[in-house]
């Protein structure tokens, strides 16, 4: 029984023209199942791997040594095989999540340490000078629409490359194609499954338009497609590569394809493959009149009151967390270091600083004033500052507590039970069990949510409401179901398209709590030395089952872009009654102090405090495209998909 006429793929039907209907971003959709499945004859095809590797071994001259990239790798098959060589620096970047996943399971299953990393070839912003080699294979080059394009991905691959590295890559030979395309073919991919394929030339002649229909035998149409790619010839590949810096550029074999079905090769029929080095001056040029990065370090005022704190100042502890920072950046020799921390001054010192890159730390906000908190990046945004960190509009969003659950929710993630009390609810009753929690909707380093927020009966509750609303009159409460169960914390550092990593998950043991105290890291913990919250509670590294550890990272890479989140976050979680684990709130920004939570989940990764600060730090550099912070040690903990 057929389907539905509602529930079929929308198809256009025949077409003069194909180039109208190509989307400008084509390559973001097409790399998924299907794609194993219509190009699978040839990319999934072993004895094409082994020959273009062998081709890549010797054209590039690789060494078991060697630090190599496959920029594109798609579902790996080069990167698996150089790692099943003995090539043990090889790593991936590609952009389609389907195919990283795909990569990342065969590396688990193969037992090799590969390390993969979704990410855009235009966007490579890697270290300058730390690869060997770059190579892209699979005719992976000339899917963007604009040829500048091209350019770009190739000065991103020789920045990265050392002085003398090499660049390998096979593409399509364009005049081949020119004489040689199908303008229309068909084949069976199973017994049950064809593929129709049509093509065309671009109006300019640049570019070889296809359309790809995919019809199963009962359910009708189940894809309609397009793609393109820009036909380069062998002088117009040359040029391209000298204006992006590179020499010695040399053509080597043609790879003909092989195909399990034997029949339509489309792009991959008739390849080029050729190499080419980085030359000296042209890395050099790259890095002239680069000596030290130039940084501001944004800090609260210790001067002024903060209430958030312990006693409403800055005390020794958190003046020794200052010292301890300066100290660790007074050691890198890569950058020159000034601190900003008097904000009677602050926009009249922004309005004038020269810095490379604004370190914000300052977590207490302007004037030390949680409330404030996104006026500082304002600030800067105001003066065109490169800053690390989140931007306002994010440190806006996921102040409210609430609104992130609600995000959250719609995103599929799991959230508490809860119930929204605003100022002006004369007798607030939220329908919730007990025993509960009453906290701030909107509120830091714990304000507003002391031991005694957990509540345990309808008067308890309206209780705390009266007490908070007495306390902190301006802000909206929210009674939550209290979660019994283990509670853990996600750290992120990077961001989404280049490089973003997770830290080991953290776990609260509050197991050496007094009997019967409520197990929360409340105002306590952070503010009161005398408090058992304070001495009793530790933290330890996560025991989660893989598919555990696997759901929370993704959620909160999710959450991360979604956000709006940059350089480095966390995410709470806690276990609920009945086991499952739902999402407390998002820290952008998290405390960056040596003793924090962040800190710790770093040296879980086999990083110093240093290396955690330099990864923030570089991730920063990356996103504005900044190269001279370099972050450390970072090859340590698995990239997200």
């Amino acid at each position: 029984m057929s389907r539905p006429l509602s529930h079929r793929q929308r198809t256009l039907g025949p077409l003069p023209d194909l180039e109208p209907h190509l989307p400008d971003e084509w390559w973001r959709t097409l790399f998924n199942a299907n794609y194993l499945k219509t190009d699978g004859d040839v990319v999934e095809n072993a004895d094409n791997t082994t020959a273009e590797v062998d081709l890549l071994v010797r054209a590039a001259e690789l060494q078991a040594g060697d630090k190599i990239l496959d920029l594109c790798c798609g579902q790996g098959r080069h990167t698996l095989e150089l790692a099943t060589r003995g090539f043990q620096y090889a790593q991936g970047i590609d952009q389609s999540r389907y195919l990283l996943t795909v990569a990342r399971r065969r590396a688990k299953q193969g037992s090799l340490p590969v390390r993969f990393t979704l990410g855009e070839a235009r966007k490579l912003k890697l270290p300058p000078g730390q690869l060997d080699c770059v190579a892209m294979m699979g005719n992976s080059f000339g899917y963007f629409q604009h040829a500048d394009d091209d350019l770009v991905v190739l000065d991103g691959v020789r920045r990265a490359l050392k002085v003398g590295g090499t660049l390998a890559m096979d593409l399509t030979d364009g005049d081949w194609v020119r004489r040689n395309y199908e303008p229309r073919s068909w084949e069976w991919l199973n017994g049950q499954e064809l593929v129709v394929r049509e093509r065309q030339l671009s109006a300019d002649g640049q570019r070889l338009v296809c359309r790809e229909v995919i019809v199963h035998a009962t359910r009708g149409i189940l894809v309609d497609q397009f793609y393109a790619e820009r036909l380069y010839d062998r002088q117009q590949v040359a040029d391209l590569l000298t204006r992006a810096g590179f020499c010695a550029i040399a053509e080597h074999d043609v790879l003909e394809a092989a195909s399990s079905r034997d029949q339509d090769l489309g792009m991959m029929a008739h390849r080029v493959f050729v190499t080419a080095r980085v030359a000296e001056r042209a890395q050099a040029l790259a890095q002239a009149g680069v000596t030290k990065q130039r940084l501001t370090v944004l800090l609260g005022d210790p001067r002024l009151p903060d209430p958030v704190k312990r006693d409403g100042t800055f005390n020794a502890e958190d003046l020794d967390t200052i010292d301890r920072l300066k100290r660790v950046l007074a050691d890198w020799p890569d950058v020159s270091v000034r601190y900003i921390d008097r904000h009677a001054q602050l926009a009249k010192v922004l309005a004038e600083d020269d810095a490379d890159l604004v370190v914000n730390f300052c977590d207490e906000g302007l004037r030390n004033d949680p409330a404030l908190e996104l006026h500082v990046p304002a600030l800067l945004e105001v003066f065109g500052r490169p800053y690390t960190g989140a931007a306002p509009a994010c440190l806006g969003l996921c102040a409210d507590k609430a609104h992130v659950r609600a995000i959250a929710a719609s995103m599929g993630v799991p959230v508490p039970r809860e119930a929204y009390v605003a100022q002006s609810d004369p007798d607030p009753a939220p329908a919730l069990a007990f025993p509960a929690i009453v906290k701030p909707n909107i509120g830091d380093g714990s304000l507003g949510i002391p031991v005694a927020a957990v509540v345990h009966n309808a008067t308890e509750m309206r209780q705390r409401i009266r007490e908070l609303r007495a306390e902190l009159p301006d802000r909206g409460l929210i009674v939550q179901e209290f979660m019994p169960g283990t509670e853990y914390s996600v750290a992120l550092i990077g961001n989404p398209g280049f490089d973003l990593q997770p830290l080991p998950i953290l776990e609260v043991d509050y197991s050496a709590l007094p009997a019967g105290a409520p197990q929360i890291l409340g105002y306590e913990s952070k503010w009161h030395p005398e408090s058992p919250y304070w001495t009793d509670i530790r933290f330890a590294q996560a025991q989660l089952e893989h598919g555990q550890r696997q759901r929370l990272v993704q959620w909160s890479a999710r959450l991360f872009e979604r956000l709006g989140c940059r350089d480095y976050a966390r995410f709470d979680f806690r276990t609920a009654a009945d086991g499952e684990i739902k999402l407390l709130e998002v820290n952008p920004n998290p405390g960056w102090c040596w003793d924090g939570k962040l800190n710790l989940m770093a040296q879980w990764a086999n990083w110093s405090y240093s290396d955690l600060l330099r990864a923030i730090v570089a991730a920063a550099s990356q996103r504005i495209g900044l190269t001279t912070v370099a972050a450390t040690n970072s090859d340590r903990v698995q990239s997200i998909a």
